[in-house]
């Protein structure tokens, strides 16, 4: 499997709706599979972050935020960060989701990590 067949097998689920109490998620593991591509294809990964990261649906975009957008600034600070900076100045649920994200991996060290403070200060998130 490649990160497109990942986001294909992911759209049949979505938007759905969150499972119950108990029960295992479907659109979470979608997620977490397409995750396993952010290292390798991090561009389509980013896309379909983009994409979902502005749904309405809070639980699907927190599942956006912790299984794909902060391992992928983790590991693409310097191609991430532009490009979700741009998106959550034009949509408030991206802020919001955006603002899930801790910082791990590249977007820890120093001068990232206070861009990325700086921010999620500015939006608010």
């Amino acid at each position: 499997m490649n990160a497109h067949e990942a986001i294909h097998n992911a759209e049949w689920l979505l938007p759905g709706a969150a499972a119950t109490e108990g029960e295992v998620d479907l659109r979470w593991q979608a997620i977490i599979a397409i995750g396993e591509f952010i290292e390798s294809e991090p561009e389509p990964v980013l896309a379909f972050a983009e994409r979902w990261g502005q749904h309405p649906d809070d639980d699907l975009r927190q599942a956006i935020a912790t299984c794909l957008l902060e391992h992928l600034l983790e590991r693409h600070f310097d191609m991430v960060l532009p490009r979700a900076e741009r998106l959550a100045r034009a949509s408030d649920l991206f802020a919001r989701t955006l603002g899930m994200c801790w910082p791990f991996g590249q977007a820890e060290h120093s001068n990232n990590a206070a861009r990325f403070k700086r921010l999620l200060e500015d939006l608010g998130a």
